[in-house]
């Protein structure tokens, strides 16, 4: 199945530097996909004209004349840039133009901008942001890593739906595991939100597997892992630290002495091994959930190469035919709630 993609060229700390080259390379790897640079028309032409690549079938231009800045309110950008790159990217979604739209622009002018143009799906009541992360098995889904801090059961509820179609759509997994991120593993510890959310996960067609702690999260205990925003981004930001710190103490230790440098040589390659497995590049791209419309998030200060992974998750939630299987997986949960005899036969 072949994609048509909104990139919003202009978002980021780097802006076409950084998307454009990205875009380019993406082609070269799927070069049947469409991709649509949505911003300042000059600047865009500039950077192609250095990269030495061209506008043609597949590489289009869409002109907008604003920019939404990094530090800018959502309200601002929301009320007072109508053209802005990154809105007219995501008008290409609602209007059918593009499959998905892809910027590293700023968090919660994007968040609200798509929650306003593209609405949320029914039965859905907030978008949620997941997001993939290393494990010692491969990799987890954590949602929500930072869209909203204050949740009910209801809404973890939602969180789990969407992340376990998200698993399946991207990885083709028929029935992920969900787990619900507590302070225990046992029934009666955490809130009672989240005592309430592990009764309604119970009570659903998921595949869930209870609460899991931090540290389960990279174990890879579940496939999916399920908390609220403010939980998820503190885990989010504190994991990146614990990365930087390793690296950093490794760094220090082979540059003690010539001995210790000798000893770097050897370990040349295990050390590119472990670099890659940690490298966060690779699962840049977070998801907009619960949206009528599919929106990846970069990270505003990833690199052409890290920006290249969202525009593949872009592509890939498309192509997986994710937002059917959300909307019929809430239609299904929600008519099981409302005929809880007809949903146990």
């Amino acid at each position: 199945m072949d994609v048509t993609l909104a990139i919003d060229a202009m978002g980021g700390d780097h802006g076409t530097t950084v998307t454009i080259p990205a875009a380019v390379e993406y082609l070269k790897k799927f070069p049947n996909d469409t991709i649509v640079l949505v911003g300042l028309a000059d600047a865009i032409e500039a950077e192609l004209r250095a990269l030495g690549a061209q506008v043609g079938p597949h590489l289009r231009i869409h002109a907008a004349t604003e920019v939404v800045g990094m530090d800018e309110s959502p309200q601002s950008a929301l009320r007072g840039k109508k053209d802005s790159s990154m809105r007219v990217a995501i008008n290409l979604v609602k209007n059918g133009e593009a499959a998905a739209c892809i910027s590293a622009g700023n968090t919660g002018a994007l968040m609200a901008t798509a929650r306003y143009v593209l609405k949320t799906i029914p039965g859905i009541d907030r978008p949620a942001i997941a997001s993939y992360l290393p494990t010692n098995k491969g990799q987890v889904c954590m949602l929500d890593l930072g869209a909203n801090t204050d949740c009910t059961a209801e809404h973890l509820l939602q969180f789990a739906l969407m992340g376990s179609t998200l698993v399946t759509a991207l990885e083709h997994k028929e029935n992920p595991t969900v787990g619900l991120l507590n302070i225990g593993s046992e029934d009666i510890k955490g809130n009672e939100v989240v005592k309430q959310a592990a009764e309604l996960l119970q009570a659903s067609d998921l595949n869930f597997y209870g609460n899991v702690e931090g540290n389960d999260i990279f174990l890879g205990t579940t496939d999916v892992v399920v908390c609220d925003g403010f939980v998820g981004n503190v885990a989010l930001k504190t994991a990146e630290g614990v990365a930087k710190m390793m690296g950093g103490f490794l760094r220090e230790e082979f540059s003690r002495n010539i001995f210790t440098k000798l000893g770097a040589l050897f370990s040349i390659p295990a050390l590119k091994s472990f670099k890659h497995r940690l490298d966060h590049r690779r699962y840049n791209g977070a998801s907009f959930l619960g949206l009528k419309g599919i929106v990846v998030k970069s990270h505003g200060s990833a690199d052409a190469y890290a920006f290249g992974f969202a525009i593949e998750r872009a592509a890939e939630e498309a192509r997986g035919g994710m937002l059917q299987h959300i909307s019929e997986h809430i239609e299904k949960w929600h008519h099981q709630r409302q005929n809880p005899e007809q949903g146990a036969t």
